[in-house]
């Protein structure tokens, strides 16, 4: 008979609070911009528009690169708009990234 604690060792466990996003800029050190992208119903006319925050991700080991999906929980305030940390890379899209730019550039 499986316990609730065998069942979240099977699959990975999302961490209450956190949200999945595309990092958009890796250019500062330890500091990510990530997209979270979502759903929400429009008041008036009731269509499901698309919208997306963008959160300032703390990353202590640089390790996530430009278009790397991630997992990200809100911790305390490190900055004046820091106030999430980088829980881990969940995809790594950085060579694909990589390679569209490259493409873009020669056309």
């Amino acid at each position: 008979m499986a316990t609730k604690t065998d069942n979240k060792t099977k699959a990975a466990a999302k961490v209450e609070g956190s949200k999945l996003g595309v990092v958009e800029s890796d250019k500062r050190s330890k500091s990510r911009t990530v997209a979270v992208s979502y759903q929400a119903k429009h008041p008036k006319y009731g269509k499901y528009v698309a919208q997306r925050t963008v959160l300032q991700v703390h990353d202590e080991a640089n390790v996530s690169k430009l278009g790397d999906i991630v997992e990200v929980i809100p911790c305390r305030p490190m900055s004046k708009s820091k106030s999430w940390q980088l829980v881990r890379v969940v995809e790594s899209r950085a060579a694909k990234t990589a390679a569209l730019a490259s493409a873009k550039a020669l056309s």
